[in-house]
């Protein structure tokens, strides 16, 4: 990663309604021109990325008896469990073009301090970071004028066995891996650690030599009160709501689904005398536009293929949807 002035923000709240907002606060409303690394740690919760349909990827019943916390992030991908053996890492940076996702920039200095633990991680697929090809961290971004966000999920020592009972895991995903069970895919850092540290020591060893490398240790922004007020004003707006977290589901007429290199995309539409009249598309996929531009120019739309296609051609699809080609947008919508 090359070397940039950075700052840290110091945040010791597990609430995590407060850091997807104080992210969010941090990404749009922080006058800094340097660059942004917050460490945070959620009391157990499930954190729904952008695009997904809440109440497909919960497992509610579990989560109702267990007082998990279900909140929806701003940015794509797959649904995560976090816990306090679970420890996240944000950066905020320049949205320049060797950025715009790059995943693989932004976990190579969370994999060379794991190598200073005697850790050999090593990056893999779209978006993980593994060790002996097992995955202990999935990583997001979200882009916002001119700035761009990146986090990431460390499984430092959490409960595994939570994650397969809180998230339900689609069968296609798991085929795909080529493994049996979700809980074969993940594994946490500290049975691999040489000498034995605790969570905390391991995120003051992490956020000291990420600051040391880009010339910025002891470099910190202390959240004000103003600040702080404006973090739990939009905790409350958007964070803390039903219809953000949740959102409503209604029942459609058409419903596709089909798994890419991108992504699960899954596209539902309602559809009266061949006119699309009402569109949702849910998945895993990453995208720099929300995906609420893209269901508006479909809905009018007639439902057949030359019609879409045309559409797809005079917009970038690319923007809403990464690694989806317009072939396999129509192929999952008709096919």
């Amino acid at each position: 990663m090359e070397r940039f002035k950075m700052i840290s923000i110091k945040n010791n709240n597990n609430d995590p309604h407060f850091n997807l907002a104080l992210e969010e606060f941090a990404l749009k409303y922080l006058d800094t021109d340097e660059d942004i690394i917050i460490l945070w740690q959620n009391e157990p919760s499930v954190i729904i990325g952008r695009n997904q349909n809440t109440i497909e990827e919960i497992n509610n019943k579990y989560i109702k008896e267990n007082n998990i916390n279900v909140v929806r992030r701003l940015s794509g991908g797959g649904a995560v469990y976090h816990d306090l053996g679970n420890l996240n890492f944000t950066f905020i940076a320049a949205g320049g073009k060797d950025n715009v996702s790059n995943f693989k920039k932004f976990t190579e200095p969370v994999i060379k301090v794991l190598k200073k633990l005697g850790i050999n991680a090593e990056f893999s697929g779209r978006n993980d970071i593994t060790i002996e090809g097992k995955k202990f961290s999935g990583n997001a971004q979200y882009y916002y004028k001119d700035k761009m966000l990146h986090h990431g999920t460390l499984l430092f020592n959490s409960d595994l066995t939570v994650v397969g009972d809180a998230l339900k895991v689609k069968a296609d995903k798991i085929k795909s891996k080529g493994v049996k069970s979700v809980r074969s895919r993940v594994t946490n850092i500290y049975p691999y650690l040489e000498e034995k540290i605790s969570i905390e020591e391991f995120k003051d060893f992490l956020l000291n030599s990420i600051l040391k490398e880009q010339n910025s240790l002891g470099k910190e922004h202390i959240l004000t009160e103003q600040e702080l007020l404006k973090i739990k004003e939009m905790m409350a707006k958007r964070y803390l709501t039903w219809g953000w977290n949740y959102g409503e589901s209604p029942d459609f007429d058409i419903e596709k689904s089909r798994r890419y290199s991108g992504g699960n995309l899954d596209i539902r539409l309602d559809v009266k005398r061949g006119v699309i009249e009402d569109c949702k598309i849910f998945g895993d996929f990453f995208g720099n536009k929300d995906i609420s531009g893209l269901e508006d120019k479909l809905i009018g739309k007639k439902y057949e293929v030359e019609v879409i296609r045309e559409l797809l051609d005079n917009i970038n699809l690319n923007e809403f949807i990464f690694n989806i080609s317009e072939d396999e947008f129509i192929e999952c919508m008709f096919y």
